[in-house]
């Protein structure tokens, strides 16, 4: 179902970031370089240094023509796609910035990271309107619910805080990971949040009460990314373990794993991140061993 198609280099350093470009068949990486790439789908190679950062990025994101940057350092910039110019860069949180998310419906921005603070913007004139402590260690992970109403943090202490986006306030804990939690998102149409964790283990959380109703020994280490396929019922999980996951998702079957113990492509040190192409033609994985790889899917 997923077959290697192309390995780009040119990384010096591992890469803990991606996200799509506006502009189809573009998208964007970064890490420990101090730079945000930009790459060509279309070409399959390197495009362009987009801009210079100032510290590590642990965090891409792009909403609305604009390219935010979360760094070690707990600052983040926002980037203007059209106009290719830094709008503003905010020393946000006192420890790394680990994720990063917009509210559309609200017209906001989610920052949060090493410091356990989650600090929220305005996407007009991007002045903090809130902030509050969401937890006492590092929050790694953000996930908003598919219809806006609720959001997610993944925990270092293990444990997922639901809150309410109308208000932020606390909803519920969820806990039932053994370590960090590492992953999360929400399954498109809003059944069921999915969690991964440095237990290397799936939680499946049945909506809208968060039941878990289901665990899954997915990998062998910790799960840094879950991905949704734009369309089809699938999604994949990547992990420190240097294998990449696709599952059904519905029953939670494994179809393909793609690692270099099973093929003779793959990343050959922790993978980090990924993401689907827009038109979920392509999965994009990246990690530790500086390498950015496309797989094309073909389906069964």
């Amino acid at each position: 179902m997923l077959k290697h198609l192309k390995t780009l280099s040119g990384h010096q350093n591992p890469v803990y970031a991606l996200a799509n470009a506006d502009v189809e068949g573009m998208f964007f990486s970064a890490g420990n370089d101090k730079g945000v790439v930009e790459w060509s789908l279309k070409e399959m190679a390197f495009a362009k240094v987009k801009m210079p950062v100032q510290s590590s990025v642990y965090a891409l994101h792009v909403q609305d023509h604009q390219l935010f940057i979360g760094e070690r350092s707990g600052a983040f910039t926002i980037y203007d796609l059209s106009e290719e110019k830094v709008i503003i860069r905010i020393n946000a949180h006192t420890k790394p910035i680990f994720d990063i998310k917009t509210v559309k419906s609200k017209n906001e921005l989610i920052t949060t990271g090493e410091d356990g603070t989650v600090a929220v913007w305005s996407l007009i004139d991007f002045t903090e309107i809130y902030r509050f402590q969401a937890a006492y260690d590092t929050i790694r992970v953000i996930a908003i619910s598919p219809d806006e109403t609720e959001i997610a943090f993944g925990c270092k202490d293990h444990l997922i805080r639901i809150y309410n986006l109308s208000d932020y306030s606390v909803k519920q804990s969820l806990e039932a990971h053994t370590f960090a939690v590492t992953s999360m998102a929400y399954e498109p149409n809003g059944k069921y949040l999915i969690s991964g964790s440095r237990d290397a283990q799936l939680k499946i959380w049945d909506l809208p009460n968060y039941e878990l109703s289901q665990n899954v020994p997915a990998h062998l280490f910790s799960i840094y990314s879950i991905i949704f396929h734009p369309y089809l019922p699938y999604f994949a999980t990547c992990s420190q373990d240097k294998s990449i996951k696709l599952w059904d998702a519905e029953n939670f079957k494994l179809y393909k794993n793609l690692s270099l113990e099973k093929t003779d492509k793959g990343h050959s040190h922790s993978i980090n991140k990924m993401i689907w192409s827009d038109d979920g033609k392509y999965l994009i994985s990246t990690g530790d061993d500086r390498k950015v790889m496309i797989w094309e899917l073909t389906l069964i």
